[in-house]
């Protein structure tokens, strides 16, 4: 079976552009690619980049197996001869990745038009990389900007990540399990996850524990003798607010023989009262400590909802909406080129147009910095070219409208996000520990004004292209459309 991790884990188009590159000569051409997003998804004020590692392990295992490269033999054109020559089999055989790669880490807040991965080097291998790398970094940045949303709404409530289920297939439950602990959960029911990333793994019962017994007491009974360390009854098979009441009845048994009630799942009905009813019961009973978890088909909107109705819950546990990101199930983000040096080893730098402004791409081998305030609250971000001297200035000037810009104060201090990660094909850079990456987020998350934070209505944040770099960019996007 083909890896997962395997070239071909691509569109074809990319393949017979690499064929063309090699076929004219031009495949050593160095260049340099920026991989992107135009968009916040969710209608929210910021995304949180995600996905780097395993970024890095495709680059780490990218090479064409002799599995791979008898496929592409086979591959007709239109006259039913083959695609590609057999020098070009050959030539992919011995491809080795020589690119330098530069990235945000991990965990970071960033936003639209800011470049979260730069890999220059020779343009064929370039373009080999870009849909793996999209189809990664889209759907992991996604499932994290959706957990920190509804971590945001939890408050200081732990959310644990049910969604193995409903998801889209093994890597994509695989995938979102990751990316939903590095946006805020506290632990997954994907065991595998758990096991592959180190993630702390919770679960009990379901209701066919429950329907395989006479009564609902007995269920209970049963699984408090089979595992009386991990007693969390789901009290919503038949009559909820009597499984309450049989989840109390076992949790006194537990208390005299010396274990505890670890508490119950509401999964169903009308979550704020019977969450309030049952803390009742079991305040009443002595069970001040146990825990009330609430699941179905949990939202950050519905959360809001119940805690503003005042219901009494410890955890959400939240599973389809989290994993499929519900409410938009794609980033959008795309992978441009920016500049190409010519056989003189002088940079050009490229510009893609479009009647939307919003889809014109920005030009140069580009670098994002983020400027701090003397409170230490993130006020702006400029998106610069390297390869141009800076204006003194600074001044910010919106992507998407050339009249909107803003001057960074002079007390601020900055630092540049994009890091070297591969520096000619080898990798510079440690990967962090899972935990770090998630604290990374709320960190970050915490120096932003509350207004780029809040789920409902943000403000947006400030990002702005260099004036040197935007005054290339009209420049180049004039002598693109004749006018000059």
């Amino acid at each position: 079976m083909t890896s997962t991790y395997s070239p071909l884990l691509t569109d074809l188009y990319q393949i017979t552009m690499a064929y063309g590159y090699w076929k004219t000569g031009a495949d050593r051409k160095e260049s340099v690619f920026h991989l992107f997003f135009r968009k916040n998804p969710f209608k929210g004020g910021y995304t949180i980049a995600c996905g780097l590692e395993e970024v890095m392990d495709f680059i780490d295992a990218f090479q064409f197996s002799e599995e791979d490269l008898s496929y592409l033999k086979q591959l007709c054109g239109n006259d039913n001869g083959p695609l590609f020559e057999p020098a070009f089999i050959d030539y992919l055989r011995n491809l080795d990745f020589s690119c330098n790669v530069d990235a945000v880490e991990e965990g970071t807040v960033v936003f639209p038009h800011q470049p979260l991965l730069r890999i220059q080097g020779p343009i064929v291998e370039c373009q080999l990389l870009e849909t793996p790398l999209l189809n990664i970094i889209n759907f992991q940045s996604l499932i994290a900007t959706k957990s920190a949303r509804i971590k945001c709404s939890a408050g200081d409530d732990p959310v644990i990540e049910f969604g193995l289920r409903r998801a889209q297939g093994p890597n994509g439950a695989l995938g979102a399990s990751r990316a939903a602990y590095v946006g805020g959960t506290e632990a997954t029911s994907n065991v595998l996850a758990a096991k592959k990333y180190g993630i702390p793994v919770k679960g009990t019962h379901a209701h066919s524990w429950i329907m395989s017994f006479g009564s609902e007491l007995e269920a209970f009974e049963k699984y408090a003798l089979a595992m009386p360390n991990n007693c969390l009854f789901l009290v919503d098979t038949y009559d909820t607010i009597e499984g309450i009441k049989n989840a109390i009845q076992v949790g006194l048994q537990l208390k005299k023989k010396g274990h505890r009630l670890v508490g119950i799942r509401l999964d169903s009905g009308d979550l704020a009262y019977l969450s309030i009813e049952a803390r009742k019961l079991l305040d009443g009973a002595g069970f001040t400590d146990a825990l009330i978890i609430a699941s179905n088909d949990l939202s950050e909107e519905i959360i809001d909802s119940l805690k503003h109705q005042g219901a009494k819950i410890n955890i959400w546990g939240v599973g389809t909406k989290l994993v499929t990101a519900y409410d938009q199930p794609a980033l959008g983000g795309v992978y441009k080129l920016g500049a190409i040096r010519d056989f003189e080893g002088i940079w050009e730098y490229r510009i893609k147009l479009s009647e939307q402004i919003i889809k014109v791409s920005n030009p140069g081998i580009l670098q994002v910095r983020r400027f701090k305030n003397t409170e230490g609250l993130f006020i702006g971000d400029m998106i610069y070219n390297t390869a141009q001297p800076e204006d003194r200035k600074r001044q910010i000037v919106d992507p998407s409208n050339s009249i909107r810009s803003k001057e960074i104060e002079s007390e601020a201090t900055f630092e540049d996000l994009l890091i070297p990660i591969y520096k000619k094909g080898s990798c510079i850079y440690k990967k962090p520990k899972l935990i770090d990456i998630k604290s990374r987020v709320q960190g970050q998350l915490g120096q932003f004004h509350e207004s780029i934070r809040r789920n409902l209505n943000p403000h947006e944040y400030p990002v702005g292209l260099e004036s040197g770099l935007d005054r290339l960019k009209n420049q180049l996007m004039s002598q693109a459309r004749g006018m000059l």
